[in-house]
């Protein structure tokens, strides 16, 4: 890592939790299920809100959904769809909130199919990690041909709220790609 103080112009002025996320999460190769989940289900969550509203929401969304834990998740019913939209904790969306039930299911259907769901996601970008070597912020995508191709991939196994443009959110989230600024004190690259 650089010697320097510097970090993404994105996340300077941010709130605290988003400077930790940045400083720990943003960009940082994960090949755990559980948070591949859960990055997946947050980034879906985010559609049409700012990642700020996300974040400040996010442990109330780790309580409600059992960390993630995708089998237990898989196994929700409707009644807890019913309280899910009493929680104004988090965001209400009934359409999104389903998603993370019928994403649990093709999401197990993943880790059956390759093993696990990292690789899978990881197969996306020949298991390495793209580096953009972003300069300034403006060099940052909203979406790449790479994450319309997932996109449309995920669309076929039945996953919900995972266009293009989220999808690159979530392999940001995840690591497939590192969007730092090249001189950002957290570059993984």
């Amino acid at each position: 890592m650089p010697q320097s103080s510097f970090i993404c112009t994105w996340a300077r002025d941010s709130s605290p939790l988003m400077q930790e996320y940045h400083a720990k999460e943003w960009c940082q190769p994960s090949h755990d299920d559980r948070y591949i989940f859960e990055m997946l289900c947050l980034e879906g969550y985010q559609a049409g809100l700012s990642w700020n509203t996300i974040i400040n929401k996010r442990a109330a969304f780790k309580e409600d959904f059992y960390n993630y834990d995708v089998n237990k998740v898989a196994a929700m019913t409707e009644d807890d769809l019913n309280r899910l939209m009493e929680d104004d904790r988090i965001i209400r969306h009934q359409a999104k909130l389903s998603s993370t039930i019928s994403n649990a299911k093709a999401f197990l259907k993943v880790q059956s199919e390759f093993g696990s769901f990292e690789k899978y996601a990881w197969s996306f970008v020949n298991n390495r990690q793209v580096n953009d070597h972003i300069r300034i912020p403006e060099e940052v995508h909203a979406k790449t041909p790479l994450s319309e191709k997932f996109s449309e991939d995920l669309k076929n196994r039945g996953f919900k709220f995972v266009g293009p443009t989220t999808i690159y959110s979530f392999m940001q989230a995840i690591g497939l790609v590192n969007d730092h600024e090249i001189d950002c004190m957290y570059n993984p690259g």
